[in-house]
């Protein structure tokens, strides 16, 4: 179980440097892993079973090194005669995993980075918003560029933070990482195109199944945070209205909170998704509201964290 001072200081390291951008990053040689996979294994007969066999052994391998790492380093507790002192190398190694695992603090101030190249230009914007979005940004809108920053922060609230400290509650870090390879898995190869739609398709599924919980608690917990109980009705309405079984429950939150519709045509590796609009007001977005959906995040994660930390606390209390 992971000690809740691993929790509080990881989730700080997040508040204050976000992801590291100097320091290897475990996402990063998950992409290698996943990229190398996929280049000699998508390619002639079988390749659901092929995408499968590899999406499952490199979540299972991620977990199992992980545990293995964290037993070895709480091993080193056996050499250290006082027991307090003995807690803190297994505490720091689970504080420095939730910290590469959570995104919250990197989201929001790329989110914050798309408003303000608005402000400079549509191409500026257009580019910024590339570089959290997977669909095509070169023939955005600015209206649509902002529909796009604002969709990806509350459907990365789920992604990046509430999901993570979910599987940290029940799985403790070696599920929270695990859980980040899922992740991964479906950004890289989770797409229904032509070159995807087989060997990441039990990617998808995956996905789907370890979002399906925090997607609906990330969107309770952005209602709670708006003040406004009643949004849930909204949500209830249109959270199945998405390509996705999950990433519409929290963009329905966020849609009902500023009282604005997302979704429509996508355009993805070249080809167009039309996706169900999410709410009916196609009114012009601003930075206002940038900075009220920025708050609702942070408050969500803030109420995640206290609703885990109480968790931690109980399990730690019983035994």
């Amino acid at each position: 179980m992971t000690n809740p001072i691993a929790l509080l200081l990881g989730w700080t390291l997040d508040l204050i440097a976000g992801d590291p951008q100097r320091l290897p990053h475990p996402i990063v040689w998950f992409g290698r892993l996943i990229a190398f996979g996929e280049h000699h294994l998508n390619q002639g007969n079988h390749r659901r079973l092929k995408g499968g066999l590899m999406a499952i052994v490199l979540i299972v391998f991620v977990f199992c090194l992980t545990d293995l790492l964290r037993t070895i380093v709480s091993a080193l507790s056996l050499f250290i005669p006082s027991p307090l002192i003995g807690a803190i190398p297994e505490m720091l190694f689970d504080a420095v995993i939730i910290f590469y695992c959570l995104a919250g603090t990197t989201l929001i101030r790329e989110v914050r980075d798309v408003f303000l190249a608005l402000d400079r230009s549509l191409e500026a914007g257009r580019r910024q918003v590339a570089r959290i979005v997977g669909r095509d940004t070169s023939q955005l809108s600015a209206q649509e560029v902002r529909t796009a920053a604002l969709e990806t922060l509350a459907e990365n609230l789920s992604d990046g933070v509430i999901a993570p400290l979910f599987w940290l509650a029940l799985l403790g870090t070696p599920g929270m990482l695990a859980y980040k390879m899922v992740n991964t898995l479906d950004s890289m190869i989770g797409y229904r195109t032509a070159r995807y739609k087989d060997f990441g398709c039990w990617a998808a599924h995956i996905d789907d199944a370890a979002n399906y919980l925090p997607a609906r608690l990330t969107a309770l917990l952005m209602v709670v945070a708006s003040g406004r109980l009643g949004h849930l009705r909204f949500v209830c309405r249109y959270g199945r209205c998405h390509a996705s079984p999950n990433s519409g429950y929290p963009e329905s939150a966020l849609a009902a909170i500023l009282n604005c519709r997302f979704g429509g045509p996508h355009d993805y590796f070249g080809e167009r998704f039309d996706k169900p609009y999410i709410g009916n007001n196609s009114r012009k977005l601003t930075t206002a509201d940038m900075k009220k959906a920025v708050r609702i995040n942070r408050t969500a994660e803030v109420l995640m964290v206290i609703l885990v930390l109480s968790l931690l606390l109980a399990v730690r209390s019983l035994s």
